[in-house]
């Protein structure tokens, strides 16, 4: 038997090396944009987690009532 582990994280992802990106920028004085903009990509898909937990607990409910 093999006593190996494995371990599949899912990583950063795409959207956290981008915010990462953009605060170094902004630190850096590379870029001037406002703090929204630059952390904008995390805004933005925790606000498209809410929305997809809202639906599914709207569906859950709608679908209680029948």
């Amino acid at each position: 038997m093999s006593d190996k582990i494995q371990v599949n994280g899912g990583g950063i992802g795409f959207w956290g090396l981008l915010t990462i990106l953009f605060i170094g920028l902004k630190l850096g004085g590379v870029i001037t944009w406002s703090w929204f903009w630059v952390l904008s990509p995390l805004i933005f898909t925790a606000a498209l987690a809410v929305l997809i937990i809202i639906s599914i607990i709207l569906l859950i409910v709608i679908g209680s009532l029948k």
